[in-house]
């Protein structure tokens, strides 16, 4: 019996120090680390003040908020904004726009950036190399107010495009493109390609630096080609990149670039232009209607939460990547 206690007090006393060991090299750890831990506590405020506070305010979605009472006056509803925004009129409209516009921005505006950094690194000429990306990024760097004015100008009945068709006798008369509903979603899709592929690509040409030189030089040693080697040891060496950010893309499926839109939207090409985010602005923000956006905000915040879970379970089970 006493052997037995002797052994306990001598394994608790063991842990004790244990954990006091630990502790200590806890502290030492953060001591030495110190600078790098006092940046990451500061990013972890800024996310917690502007990402996880604000979350209290997601119970308007289900109260009459009104802007001159603190939110914790203000009478529940329940489910009544969910209710009236999956009764109304433009909903199948506006998710045909939402849903429409963003496909094809994912079917075409995300491959693309990968087409082109994988040309972009066979460039062998280092100054050609360079004005290209300064090209192609710049306009990355331009607001879409901006974008937008350039894009409705040139797309003007006096603008440059319908100048450049009649000159080549392919129109009899000038066309306000941005006035035809049907012209539309194709200038939407191609001014978000043209603003972002180079930016885009950018993550796609640090992956492919990434890649191991010895792989090319043994595909080299067994006479591949350019684009074998592009096929067959920078695609497999990009894939995990590929993969998360495909996985982001479906995620924000619901979202179709608000500001693009906002800038070349108007009441003759409404009804192609007329996606959930506008709709949130027009009835939920312009009409003082904040518990009616807020809902209709949650709504997409649950859908694109669900279309992530998706993604990352295919991804994972088709190549072994994903982001959890």
């Amino acid at each position: 019996m006493l052997t037995d206690a002797k052994a306990q007090e001598t394994k608790a006393l063991r842990k004790r120090d244990a954990r006091q060991g630990t502790t200590a090299g806890l502290l030492r750890k953060i001591a030495a680390q110190r600078y790098l831990q006092g940046m990451a506590i500061l990013g972890a405020a800024w996310m917690i003040i502007f990402n996880y506070v604000p979350m209290y305010g997601v119970i308007i979605a289900f109260k009459n908020y009104m802007i001159a009472k603190p939110i914790s006056e203000a009478p529940w509803a329940g489910l009544e904004h969910f209710r009236e925004f999956l009764q109304d009129d433009n909903l199948w409209l506006m998710i045909k726009n939402t849903l429409g516009i963003s496909f094809f921005k994912l079917l075409i505006g995300f491959p693309l950036p990968i087409l082109f950094a994988l040309f972009l690194n066979e460039l062998r000429s280092v100054r050609f190399k360079k004005a290209v990306q300064t090209i192609t990024y710049l306009p990355h760097f331009l607001s879409w107010v901006v974008l937008g004015g350039i894009v409705a100008t040139w797309l003007a009945d006096t603008g440059i495009v319908n100048d450049v068709l009649m000159r080549l006798h392919l129109i009899d008369e000038p066309i306000f493109y941005l006035a035809e509903p049907g012209y539309f979603w194709s200038i939407v899709i191609g001014s978000d390609i043209w603003k972002e592929l180079g930016w885009s690509a950018i993550i796609y040409l640090a992956a492919i630096a990434g890649v191991s030189p010895e792989l090319y030089e043994a595909a080299t040693i067994d006479g591949a080609s350019r684009f074998q080697k592009m096929r067959y040891v920078t695609m497999p060496g990009i894939k995990g990149t590929v993969s998360i950010l495909l996985i982001l893309a479906v995620s924000g499926i619901f979202n179709s670039n608000f500001d693009q839109i906002f800038v070349l939207h108007n009441s003759l090409n409404n009804s192609a232009s007329n996606v959930v985010d506008i709709y949130v602005y027009q009835t939920g923000i312009a009409s003082a209607r904040y518990s009616y956006s807020a809902a209709i905000g949650l709504i997409k915040s649950i859908l694109a939460l669900l279309l992530l879970l998706a993604a990352n379970y295919t991804t994972r089970k088709l190549n072994d990547t994903s982001l959890f």
